[in-house]
């Protein structure tokens, strides 16, 4: 079966690194042309002299992005059009997480995180989705958050995006229906990559190696789950039986246990302080 990824053009957002980079690697040889975005060119140069060498005729594009920045993600679209790309598969992985208690978060790491995890993603999906509609064909990845369906302390701001997401998502796989434009939303747990190092873990604490899972298996479920026209993909059996007890406890529950582990992690984030 063959989908909008097969000899369409694809454009992949935090590329340089994690899930976005193992994704590029899995679409290549699919893909018509693969365009590359990242603030961090270097990486994303040598991701295309990779793919570019091991995928004959694969175009390949690079474009260096700020996506915190608004009107660098409004540029953006304005540059891939520029280069007479037309986008048939948009993936959304671009993203940025944030621990700690709300009322000690950094405001403008706040701002920072709002603008890539949800503005940027809107901008984009709204720029490139009217001309997957007028063709009949495409689609969106967006590469979400097991927290989009859940709540944990230590993680407001963050999750507020992750389930502004899959709003977002729900809402496109009814806005979308008979147009032959898909909408996917996956959604992991812990993902082996530098998101970890960058979130500003306080408990010195790595994710369980037995629900963490790598970037290149996040990626192949991710496709996996396109492929088959999924609205929401969880890779990793574990996580799936996580996530659906979860959603099977009352809300009253999950919010006296979210509590107790929340007085817990503020004790641990002063005592680190």
């Amino acid at each position: 079966m063959t989908t909008a990824i097969d000899g369409g053009s694809v454009l992949v957002t935090g590329a340089s690194s994690g899930i976005g980079m193992a994704i590029a690697r899995l679409v290549a040889p699919r893909a018509k042309t693969l365009v590359l975005v990242a603030r961090r060119v270097q990486r994303l140069e040598s991701l295309r002299e990779e793919l570019s060498k091991a995928n004959g005729g694969l175009r390949v594009e690079v474009i260096a992005c700020d996506l915190c920045d608004r009107e660098q993600t409004r540029r953006l679209s304005a540059e891939v059009v520029s280069r007479g790309i037309d986008v048939d598969v948009l993936v959304n992985n671009a993203g940025v997480g944030l621990m700690g208690a709300f009322d000690r978060a950094d405001p403008e790491r706040l701002v920072d995180m709002i603008e890539l995890n949800v503005t940027s993603l809107t901008l984009l999906t709204r720029a490139f989705l009217p001309r997957m509609i007028e063709r009949g064909r495409g689609g969106v990845l967006n590469i979400s958050s097991g927290f989009g369906v859940a709540v944990m302390p230590s993680f407001a701001a963050y999750i507020a995006t992750k389930h502004f997401v899959t709003g977002l998502n729900e809402a496109l796989v009814a806005d979308l229906a008979g147009t032959g434009v898909i909408a996917t939303q996956v959604c992991p747990g812990p993902v082996a990559t530098e998101f970890e190092q960058q979130i500003g873990n306080y408990t010195g604490m790595k994710a369980p190696a037995l629900i963490e899972i790598t970037a290149e298996r996040c990626a192949r479920a991710a496709i996996r789950g396109f492929d088959q026209g999924r609205a929401l993909v969880v890779p990793g059996i574990l996580m799936k039986l996580v996530l659906l007890l979860n959603g099977l406890s009352p809300r009253f529950m999950r919010r006296i246990v979210a509590a107790f582990l929340g007085k817990i992690a503020r004790r641990k984030e002063l005592g680190a302080a």
